[in-house]
């Protein structure tokens, strides 16, 4: 048995990125930011906050509301599922790619 399964809760930093095919498929690309707050130690030392952002892909139904009702800035539940893909840049350069693959979004 396996398990492939994200959950994220975090902010927009950009409006969605949407693209509409030919046959009526929608795709939209989300960049989420997790922070993480910073704290003081017991001894002193501040640890800084930290933020991550995550590649997020929605696609049909969870796209076309996100291109609807999403925008910078919002709060956004996310669950999914990790993918990898690949891809040459212009140089020919073999490149990775890891995203999230939604399959839930609640808006908060």
């Amino acid at each position: 048995m396996s398990i492939n399964k994200v959950t994220l809760l975090g902010h927009l930093g950009k409006d969605p990125d949407v693209k509409t095919f030919d046959n009526g498929g929608v795709v939209a690309q989300l960049t989420l930011a997790t922070t993480k707050r910073g704290f003081t130690t017991k001894d002193g030392r501040q640890i800084p906050e930290r933020t991550e952002w995550h590649n997020v892909v929605l696609q049909n139904g969870l796209a076309k509301i996100a291109q609807q009702y999403v925008k910078k800035g919002y709060k956004l539940y996310i669950e999914g599922e990790l993918r990898t893909r690949s891809y040459d840049d212009a140089q020919g350069v073999k490149r990775y790619v890891t995203e999230i693959v939604a399959t839930d979004m609640e808006m908060l």
